[in-house]
């Protein structure tokens, strides 16, 4: 029994730090000013066009992909899912709080660069820990998960979150550009690195990291 609840508390400790790990992500991506994720540059664009508000689109889009979750990988529906979809936005509202009114740090280039990969870093890993966890997860990372279900692991998971982090940024450029908004406040250098190597830094903290530190395997 006693076994049983540690391995319940490191769990829940995983995903905790899972999401505070997003949240810095967030954070960092946003002080970095070099362009948001994949997720938050279709949200942007789709909201801008249709003259919605930011949080009410994004809502409505992790509802909507919620359902989708809930008839084909259930397991990733959990505490997390809630704690992910409420925390992560007031974590990252707070990092750049402190960064800008209570420590007045100047984000120069050198630090904005610094931001940009951490943010990177973090992003990987957060996912890795609360996965790991099987607490839930938010909805849009269960979108990989479902590729590679739908696919019979054909496409492997970090190849198939690739694929909707680009197909994301790609639908968020296209709705930027048809409400003609500045393409350049959603889209930038950081948006593309994490279209393109957060699913490989994903599976990488998974199996190195997040998996091996729950099973105490950890060298």
């Amino acid at each position: 029994m006693n076994e049983k609840r540690g391995f319940l508390v490191k769990r829940t400790v995983m995903m905790l730090l899972g999401i505070l790990f997003i949240s810095v992500c967030v954070g960092c991506y946003r002080l970095s000013g070099f362009g948001v994720d994949a997720f938050t540059c279709m949200n942007l664009g789709i909201s801008g066009f249709i003259e919605m508000t930011f949080g009410t689109w994004q809502l409505i889009m992790n509802i909507f992909i919620l359902i989708i979750v809930f008839f084909t990988v259930r397991k990733c529906i959990g505490a997390g899912t809630i704690v992910n979809m409420i925390c992560v936005g007031y974590g990252a509202d707070f990092i750049c709080w402190a960064v800008r009114d209570v420590l007045h740090i100047n984000m120069t280039l050198p630090l904005r660069i610094g931001a940009l990969l951490l943010g990177c870093v973090f992003a990987g890993l957060g996912v890795a820990f609360y996965m790991v966890a099987e607490m839930g997860i938010a909805p849009y990372d269960s979108v990989a998960l479902i590729i590679e279900k739908l696919t019979r692991k054909k496409i492997q998971f970090q190849y198939a979150r690739v694929l909707s982090d680009v197909t994301c940024v790609v639908i968020g450029v296209v709705f930027c550009l048809a409400g003609k908004d500045d393409l350049f406040m959603i889209v930038g250098i950081g948006t593309v690195i994490n279209a393109f190597f957060n699913g490989p830094l994903i599976q990488f903290f998974r199996t190195h990291v997040s998996e091996p530190l729950l099973n105490g395997k950890m060298k």
